[in-house]
């Protein structure tokens, strides 16, 4: 593979924690900033997430490599900014996240499209931009791309996602790479296609493509699915057809749980994939999400009220499932601390939200110091999958989203007006008939 030579400073500098016993993120005081912006809101560090670009990037010298960040992540336009500052492009799975990806400036040549329902609409639209290549899922998805770029005059670059059953050992609504799962092709139907990719005259299927899951903190699955991909690229190779491209997808896992979760090192997992992709002279494609962002962001909440129940006493936020779906979605665990340093007995709480649901759910049998109405708290590692999953349920607006910069804030997102929330909606006024 061909040597880009390229420095990572973000690579030296130290990533900041969200420090509950100085209240400091980023270099900015979480107590005076929560005085200045009610909560709920979601607060990144820059420096974090540059910090994650940069040791990735490291760990990759010497390959051609490109980094695409898996928008559905976290879509803020301010990210996308950071990271098309930082040379990484996007993997998109919807037009809007193309859009997105667009108008934060990363250029269509680093933009992959995944995904297993496009549309023909959005695979037209793709086209025109001129976005680098397709992820594609299905033989109707082939055929559907084959016809739409005839139609355009345009051949679109295409690789073919290829399922390798293997178990990602992570929670079973984010595992992606089992038989048993909606995404990608077998092998074997992936043979057939390139089998037949002479009666494609306007897509150069020349790729492959494999994502396994998510939040994995073992090397041995990305190991097991790059070996069976590596065997079919060799393969392919022999039978005569060019493979310009393999996309290993993402799936690192990070710290959700401190002294539980062990997470593995960026240069061990790039380590797995120079092992199993020896000899290989394309272009290797990454889609990491969770990995940049998840532990740059916080969700900073205050308690409403402490009920105590007959069985159990429950800590009451102003946050809810609405701002962080996670624990609710997959009962995932988030680390929660109080900003405050003050020394209290230690007080177990059902940790919920004020949302009528059961699920609005945070943490159940949680230690904390001992809290009290108007004391802050900290929900960790939420700069993945938490805006980006938040809804309006129960006409709660979505929250603020700031982004931290050693020692300075700016607001990426204002709270949404209750008149924006309701802006699509209307009385029945004009009745008509089909």
């Amino acid at each position: 593979m061909p040597t880009q030579k390229t420095s990572h400073p973000a690579a030296q500098e130290t990533a900041p924690e969200a420090n509950s016993a100085h209240g400091m993120f980023d270099g900015v005081d979480l107590q005076r900033l929560a005085e200045r912006i009610p909560t709920p809101f979601h607060a990144y560090s820059a420096s974090a997430i540059r910090q994650r670009i940069g040791e990735l990037q490291a760990a990759l010298a010497g390959l051609d490599a490109t980094i695409c960040f898996a928008v559905k992540a976290n879509p803020n336009l301010a990210i996308l900014q950071l990271m098309a500052n930082a040379g990484v492009g996007a993997d998109i799975v919807s037009a809007g996240e193309m859009r997105r990806s667009l108008h934060a400036g990363m250029p269509p040549e680093r933009i992959v499209f995944s995904g297993v329902g496009k549309s023909a609409d959005e695979i037209a639209g793709a086209l025109a931009v001129g976005i680098h290549r397709f992820n594609v899922e299905s033989h109707d998805e082939l055929l559907t791309l084959q016809r739409l770029a005839e139609a355009q005059g345009v051949t679109a670059r295409a690789a073919v996602r290829v399922n390798p059953d293997v178990d990602a050992h992570t929670h079973a609504k984010i595992s992606t790479g089992k038989a048993e799962n909606k995404f990608g092709v077998s092998i074997d139907e992936a043979r057939r296609w390139f089998a037949e990719r002479g009666r494609l005259s306007h897509v150069q299927l020349d790729g492959l493509h494999v994502h396994i899951g998510s939040q994995i903190l073992t090397l041995e699955p990305f190991r097991l699915a790059l070996q069976r991909v590596a065997e079919f690229w060799r393969e392919l190779e022999q039978d005569g057809h060019s493979i310009n491209s393999i996309d290993v997808g993402g799936g690192l896992g990070v710290s959700y749980r401190a002294g539980t979760d062990q997470p593995v090192s960026a240069s061990d997992y790039v380590n797995v994939i120079r092992t199993a992709l020896a000899g290989y002279k394309g272009r290797v494609l990454l889609e990491p999400g969770r990995y940049l962002v998840a532990e740059a962001g916080v969700l900073l909440t205050r308690v409403i009220r402490v009920k105590a129940g007959v069985e159990r006493q429950f800590l009451v936020l102003d946050a809810a499932m609405n701002d962080l779906q996670r624990p609710s979605l997959y009962d995932a665990w988030h680390d929660i601390v109080p900003v405050s340093n003050a020394s209290r007995p230690l007080t177990t709480y059902d940790i919920v939200g004020p949302v009528c649901e059961t699920g609005d759910t945070f943490a159940r049998g949680r230690e904390l110091p001992g809290c009290a109405p108007g004391d802050l708290l900290l929900i960790k590692a939420t700069g993945a999958y938490g805006t980006s999953m938040a809804s309006t349920y129960n006409s709660r607006p979505l929250a603020i989203e700031i982004l931290l910069n050693q020692g300075r804030y700016a607001v990426v997102r204002r709270r949404q007006h209750f008149e924006e929330m309701i802006a699509g909606e209307q009385p029945a006024r004009n009745w008509e008939t089909t």
